[in-house]
C-alpha cells in the first residue's frame, strides 16, 4: 500500500514538471517567426530616428573547410580520433584569394592543435568553445587582410 501511494505520488511529481515545462514552452516564440522578423531586409529604426544596421552573416563571409579526421593525444585506453566539419567566418575585409592560398596552412594548424588534444578535452562544452578560440587565434596570428570572427561545427564526433 505503501509503494503504492510513492508510486501516484511521483507520477504526480512527473506529471506537474510535465506540465509546467510545455506551459513554459508555449510561451517561447516561435523559431520560424523569429529567422523571418531577423531575415527582413529593412532596417529597423530606434528612438532617436536613426537606423540600425542588420546584423546578417552573409554567404560571401562563410568559409567551408574540408572535413578533418585527426589523431587525438594518446590518453589511457585504445587510440581515438575526431571527425570534425567546420565553417569559418570571415571579417568583411577578409578576400577569399588570401584564403584559397592559406587553406594548406589553416588545416595544418587546425590538424596541429587537435593532435594535442584529448577527448575528454572535447567532450565537454567548454573543451569545444576553447577548442574555437584556441584556432581562431592561431589562424587570426597568419592572415593579412581580414580575419576569423567566429567557427561554426557543422559535425563534430569523436570515435
Amino acid at each position: 500500500m505503501i509503494l503504492m501511494i510513492l508510486n501516484i505520488v511521483a507520477m504526480g511529481t512527473v506529471a506537474f514538471f510535465q506540465w509546467r515545462f510545455m506551459a513554459m514552452e508555449a510561451k517561447r516564440p516561435d523559431l520560424t517567426q523569429l529567422l523571418k522578423e531577423q531575415s527582413a531586409p529593412e532596417a529597423v529604426g530606434d528612438a532617436t530616428g536613426e537606423k540600425k544596421a542588420d546584423d546578417v552573416v552573409k554567404k560571401e563571409n562563410l568559409l567551408a573547410l574540408d572535413s578533418f579526421t585527426v589523431n587525438l593525444a594518446q590518453g589511457e585506453g585504445p587510440r581515438r580520433y575526431v571527425r570534425l566539419d567546420a565553417v569559418l567566418k570571415m571579417s568583411e575585409d577578409a578576400k577569399a584569394p588570401e584564403f584559397e592560398a592559406r587553406k594548406p596552412q589553416i588545416r595544418d594548424t587546425i590538424i596541429s592543435i587537435l593532435n594535442t588534444k584529448r577527448p575528454d578535452d572535447l567532450l565537454k562544452k567548454e573543451g569545444k568553445s576553447f577548442l574555437k578560440e584556441e584556432i581562431k587565434a592561431s589562424i587570426n596570428s597568419f592572415l593579412v587582410d581580414g580575419r576569423v570572427e567566429d567557427i561554426y561545427y557543422i559535425s563534430f564526433q569523436i570515435n
